[in-house]
């Protein structure tokens, strides 16, 4: 325990941060600053939102408030105004230009191929702009996927050039929504990383094929160390996450080739503090693994996976990194279970509007699970409606367990599921089994 507590500023807190960080509460005491993009009164900030202005607000109260320290996990906008922060106040923090390379997606394709063109997949920037008329040069299937997003949106895979229209043709309102959440990076990166280009633009890549993976990890002193490696498995015939499970079966020579191609990217971008998590695929058939991205913050849905597992805690590691400290010499925890999983509950028809489970569900699973993390996404028409223009999908509920091993972990998902009254998303009669006896899909592309 510190002799004096750190006070930390933690940007955009919510979900997973808002409990990971509230673990450290105590020793780690933090403020809050920023908003929640998907509740409402809270993202009526989004318009005007201005990523430099909010950071010399922050700077001008940083010596009032005590603060020493700033960190975020969030894509959006949060690892982009904690690098600014860290910047502006000289404290340790992921640099800013390391940052923008890894979420300008089109120029991390460039980088990639750079230094590890044996990991990269072909690529090319839509000619057209956001409104204009789809090309017709354009070699399907392909996957599209914008150059600055976050969570998925408007990413995926398309068969023709009338599903490539469908899918970037936006209404008034929906352009209203990309450009403001896109206009924040686009300004800092034309200023900071010209050679990149606007953000207000679609990729084209090749699909690549195999199970898709997470590496997670940090750098400190220049030092990349990884974590584990987290796998990502889909809903049947979907580019939908159905489960997050860590660990996973993934070769020992893959694993080393990740790795490897991670200190690579990261080396040449700058990035030489801070937490990472780089998104790939490995076909075990041609030994070939294939970058989706890479994301320049922890990946915090997963920092209870690896607690559970492992004993060791995402959002301690973030909290020494951001205070200069060095998280090789935090102790690790006791651990509680052989495998984790993050579970996602999703409606693939629009019509439908799943029950959130009512009081005495929840209470009844706070009773026969007490181990369990769960959140619940209840939504309009109106906002279930945009989910499957963007995601294909609704997602209305996510669940985190442990068990003893990927047996017992199914069986707790089921008797889980029936208390809330949702289908449980660990069938395991379509599941195939790898080495480790983890349920894995095979799947061509990424969400």
């Amino acid at each position: 325990m510190n002799a004096t507590p750190l006070r930390t500023l933690v940007l955009f807190n919510y979900d997973w941060d808002r409990l990971g960080f509230g673990r450290w509460q105590s020793e780690f005491p933090n403020d809050h600053a920023g908003f929640d993009l998907f509740s409402f009164p809270s993202n009526a900030r989004l318009p005007g939102f201005d990523l430099t202005r909010f950071v010399d607000r922050l700077a001008r109260k940083a010596a009032g408030a005590g603060w020493q320290a700033v960190t975020s996990n969030q894509e959006q906008f949060g690892a982009l105004a904690a690098a600014l922060m860290a910047e502006r106040m000289g404290w340790p923090g992921t640099p800013v230009d390391a940052v923008l390379a890894c979420q300008h997606k089109l120029h991390a394709r460039r980088v990639l191929q750079q230094v590890a063109p044996e990991a990269n997949t072909d690529f090319e920037l839509m000619a057209s702009r956001y409104g204009e008329p789809v090309p017709d040069d354009i070699a399907y299937p392909v996957f599209v996927k914008p150059v600055k997003a976050a969570f998925s949106v408007l990413a995926r895979t398309v068969r023709s050039r009338a599903e490539l229209d469908a899918l970037v043709h936006f209404g008034a309102w929906e352009l209203w929504v990309i450009r403001r959440l896109v206009e924040p990076f686009e300004r800092i990166a034309l200023a900071r990383l010209p050679e990149a280009g606007s953000a207000h633009r679609m990729l084209l890549e090749r699909p690549a094929h195999g199970l898709q993976y997470n590496l997670d990890g940090y750098v400190y002193d220049g030092e990349l160390r990884p974590l584990g490696i987290v796998h990502s498995e889909m809903y049947p015939g979907t580019q939908c996450f159905r489960r997050f499970v860590y660990p996973c079966g993934l070769p020992e020579a893959a694993r080393t080739t990740a790795i490897d191609v991670a200190r690579r990217f990261l080396a040449t971008v700058g990035f030489d503090h801070g937490l990472f998590n780089m998104e790939f695929f490995y076909d075990a058939d041609h030994d070939k693994l294939t970058v989706i991205e890479f994301n320049p913050r922890m990946a915090s849905q997963f920092s209870d996976l690896y607690l559970r597992v492992d004993g060791i805690d995402l959002h301690r590691i973030a909290l020494e990194l951001a205070h200069g400290r060095d998280p090789a010499l935090l102790p690790h925890a006791a651990p509680t279970a052989g495998v984790a999983a993050s579970f996602v509950y999703r409606s693939f028809d629009p019509a439908a509007r799943p029950a959130m489970p009512a009081p005495a569900q929840q209470a009844e699973m706070e009773r026969q699970f007490p181990d369990a993390m769960l959140f619940c996404f209840p939504k309009s028409t109106g906002q279930i409606a945009r989910d499957f223009k963007w995601l294909s999908s609704y997602r209305y509920g996510i669940l985190h367990l442990g068990g003893r091993d990927p047996a017992e972990l199914a069986e707790r998902c089921a008797a889980a599921s029936t208390i809330l009254g949702w289908p449980s998303p660990c069938a395991r009669h379509d599941a195939a089994i790898d080495g480790s006896g983890l349920p894995q899909l095979s799947l061509e592309t990424p969400t």
